[in-house]
C-alpha cells in the first residue's frame, strides 16, 4: 500500500504543478492521466465521479480528485491525492502573499499561454468523454440541450437543474433497456464511516458559529468562516471568490486592494482556486493564518465525497439509477461544452494569434499525442511570444 500512496503521491503532485486553466480544464487533466494513461478507473466510472461532485458544494475537481484517491489508495489515498494536487498552489499563494502582493499576474504573456492551452485541453475531453458518454442521437441531444440551458442559465442552481432533468430523462428513456452494468468501484469506506463523516460535516456547520460566540479569537473566527464558505459554495473557484470577500473585506481582516491583488495570483497558479484562503490567511497571520484557512475551506469537501463514496457505490450498482446516470453524464459533455465557451474560451481567445495558438495545442494533444504537462510549458512559452510580438 505504501507503494501506492507514493505513486498516488506523485501523480497528484505533478497534476497540482501543470494543470492550470480552472476547474474545467482540470477534469480534462484528470481524464487524461488517470483514465486514458493509467487506467485507475474507467471511462463510465470516471463520469460518475463528475456528475457525482457536481451536486456537492464545494470545489468538484477536488472532489474528483479525493474521490479517485480513495478508489485507488483508501482514506489516506484520499488524503494524498488532495495533498499532492493542492499544496503547490497553497505555497505560490503563501508567497505571493508575502512578497509579490500588487504583482499583475494575470497581464504576463506565459500566463496568457496557460489560459489558452486550457481551451485545448477541455475540447480533448469533451470530445473523448462525448464519444463514450453520448454515443446515440438521444445522448447527443441530451448533450446538446444541456449546453444550451447551461448558456443560458450559467447558475450553479441552473447547472443542478440540469443534471436533475437529464437524470430524470435517461431514467424515462433507458429504464426498459438492458443497461450494461457499472464496474464496481473499489471503495473501501464503510457506510458507518459514511454516515459518520455527514454528521461531523453538519455539527461543525452548526456548531462552529456557537463556538465563536463562546470562545472568541481570530483563529475561531477563521476557521468558522472558511469552513462556512467551503460547506455552502456551489459553482467552484470563481463563485467562492466574491463571496469570501463579503466575509473578510467588511470585518477589516483584509483590504480591497489586497484582496483584489490576491484574486489575480490565485487564478495564474495551477491547482484550485480554492487555495485562494491561504493566500487569505497567510495575508491576514501568516503561515500558520494560511494553514487554517487552508484546512478550514477543504475540510467540507473532504467530508461531503467521504459521506458520499459509500453510499454512491451502492447506488450506482441499480439499474434504474444506471439508466438516470445515462442521462446525467451526457448531460455533463453538454456542460462542459458549454464551459468550453464560456468561461474557457471567452477568458483566454482575444486574438487570431491566441486561436492559432490553441490549435496547436489542440493538435499536439490530439493527433501527435504529446503529454499534457509538455503542452502546458510550449503554450506558455508561446504566450511569452504573442505578448512579444503583440
Amino acid at each position: 500500500m505504501l507503494k501506492t500512496w507514493i505513486e498516488i503521491l506523485l501523480v497528484s503532485t505533478r497534476l497540482g504543478l501543470t494543470s492550470f486553466g480552472g476547474p474545467v480544464a482540470h477534469l480534462g487533466y484528470f481524464r487524461d492521466e488517470y483514465v486514458k494513461k493509467r487506467k485507475w478507473l474507467d471511462e463510465r466510472s470516471y463520469a460518475d465521479l463528475v456528475a457525482l461532485c457536481q451536486f456537492l458544494p464545494g470545489p468538484a475537481s477536488s472532489q474528483v480528485g479525493i474521490s479517485i484517491g480513495i478508489v485507488r489508495g483508501g482514506l489516506v489515498g484520499g488524503f494524498i491525492s488532495w495533498f499532492g494536487f493542492t499544496m503547490p498552489s497553497v505555497i505560490a499563494l503563501i508567497l505571493f502573499a508575502y512578497f509579490v502582493t500588487g504583482f499583475q499576474a494575470e497581464d504576463a504573456g506565459w500566463i496568457t499561454g496557460l489560459k489558452i492551452v486550457a481551451v485545448a485541453v477541455v475540447a480533448q475531453a469533451i470530445m473523448g468523454m462525448g464519444k463514450n458518454l453520448a454515443p446515440d442521437r438521444p445522448r447527443i441531444a441530451i448533450a446538446v440541450i444541456a449546453a444550451v440551458c447551461a448558456l443560458f442559465f450559467p447558475t450553479a442552481i441552473g447547472q443542478i437543474a440540469i443534471i436533475i432533468i437529464a437524470g430524470v430523462t435517461g431514467y424515462i428513456m433507458y429504464r426498459n433497456q438492458d443497461v450494461p452494468k457499472a464496474d464496481k468501484l473499489a471503495i473501501s469506506i464503510s457506510k458507518k464511516t459514511g454516515a459518520a463523516a455527514w454528521i461531523l460535516f453538519a455539527g461543525l456547520l452548526i456548531g462552529l458559529p456557537l463556538l465563536r460566540q463562546l470562545f472568541p479569537s481570530i483563529w475561531m473566527a477563521m476557521f468558522d468562516t472558511f469552513y462556512r464558505v467551503g460547506s455552502i459554495v456551489f459553482g467552484g473557484g470563481h463563485v467562492v471568490l466574491p463571496m469570501i470577500e463579503r466575509e473578510v473585506v467588511p470585518p477589516g481582516w483584509i483590504s480591497e486592494e489586497t484582496f483584489l491583488a490576491g484574486y489575480g495570483a490565485a487564478q495564474a497558479v495551477p491547482g484550485p482556486l480554492f487555495t485562494f484562503a491561504s493566500y487569505l490567511g497567510a495575508s491576514m497571520n501568516g503561515v500558520t493564518g494560511a494553514l487554517v484557512a487552508t484546512a478550514a475551506m477543504f475540510l467540507p469537501s473532504f467530508l461531503l465525497v467521504v459521506g458520499m463514496l459509500p453510499f454512491w457505490n451502492f447506488l450506482r450498482e441499480k439499474s434504474s439509477v444506471q439508466a438516470a446516470l445515462m442521462g446525467v453524464n451526457a448531460a455533463v459533455v453538454g456542460i462542459l461544452l458549454a464551459a468550453l465557451y464560456d468561461p474557457v474560451w471567452t477568458s483566454a481567445i482575444k486574438s487570431t494569434g491566441d486561436f492559432a495558438l490553441a490549435l496547436a495545442a489542440f493538435a499536439l494533444l490530439v493527433y501527435f499525442k504529446l503529454p499534457p504537462w509538455l503542452v502546458v510549458l510550449l503554450a506558455a512559452a508561446g504566450g511569452i511570444v504573442l505578448g512579444l510580438i503583440g
